[in-house]
């Protein structure tokens, strides 16, 4: 496997969402911090607009445009056409808290989780929306919510609590019930903080690691079996692209970096991509 390149040198303050759009050929990102949606062509080309508020995660609309998780609320989102559009807001009761990462299940629910925008309050909670648009709370009580991620055939889901170097599973049923919490690794000082992630075909999990330097791929059964190190510091999410879904691109953050660490790492918030040697799974896009 070749090193990971960088093929976005777009300083995002903390890139995060990375998911490739197959009706265009392109993977989208975000820039949280600084309120920017990303888009890469397959030619390479990279396309950028402003956003009015915080997205923490996008994921494509059966039907057009977006779905995603923002600082106001769950939102439709179309930035071609400069739509944004708030449809639902289930914690209008606690004004520091914002939607973070967000992912679209098997059946094509939307799972985006909740944290405290200051980070210190374990005020977060993962919650499913699926096609009649009512938020859901699944589980409360996370510093920071990272993930989902889901098995090949839908009946497991992968989450993350990155403040407390967690990543939990859950059984998954067919309805969208969540059950069984149980941890699925747990994480030590000097390891990093699980972030983003995303299941290969062979139903392996990849994780971004927040201040590890790398991604990591695991086992159905928790094993590490790749440890991919990065150029960046602070690596937030990845998603598998490319027409042939054996892409694996990866985004990463400059927040809170020093001077000097960054002179260390000038592509940090770029967008990476690697070729692994392994595809992705083609994701479902939001019913809603």
């Amino acid at each position: 496997m070749d090193s990971p390149i960088c093929v976005a040198d777009c300083k995002a303050i903390l890139g995060e969402g990375p998911v490739w759009v197959e009706r265009e050929q392109a993977l989208y990102w975000l820039d949280i911090r600084g309120r920017r949606i990303f888009r890469r062509r397959g030619d390479g080309q990279i396309d950028e607009w402003p956003a009015p508020f915080k997205i923490g995660s996008i994921a494509p609309r059966a039907t057009g445009g977006f779905v995603g998780g923002t600082e106001r609320g769950l939102a439709f989102i179309d930035p071609e056409a400069g739509v944004f559009e708030i449809f639902a807001d289930p914690e209008k009761s606690l004004p520091d808290n914002r939607f973070n990462d967000g992912k679209v299940d098997r059946h094509g629910r939307f799972w985006a989780g909740t944290m405290d925008s200051k980070e210190s309050q374990a005020s977060g909670a993962l919650y499913r929306v699926g096609d009649d648009l009512a938020p859901v709370c699944v589980e409360e009580g996370y510093r920071i919510t990272n993930g989902p991620a889901f098995s090949r055939d839908g009946r497991l889901m992968y989450h993350n609590d990155s403040a407390r170097q967690l990543t939990y599973l859950f059984d998954l049923d067919e309805g969208g019930e969540a059950s069984s919490r149980r941890v699925f690794a747990s994480f030590g000082e000097g390891e990093g903080y699980p972030d983003g992630m995303t299941v290969d075909a062979e139903d392996c999990l990849w994780v971004a690691f927040w201040d590890g330097w790398c991604l990591r791929r695991f086992s159905p059964s928790g094993e590490l079996l790749l440890n991919l190190n990065l150029p960046v510091q602070r690596p937030t999410s990845c998603a598998f692209g490319g027409p042939a879904l054996d892409q694996l691109f990866i985004t990463s953050a400059r927040r809170g970096l020093s001077a000097a660490e960054l002179a260390l790492q000038p592509q940090a918030g770029g967008l990476f991509l690697v070729e692994p040697g392994v595809s992705g799974v083609a994701e479902r896009p939001f019913a809603g």
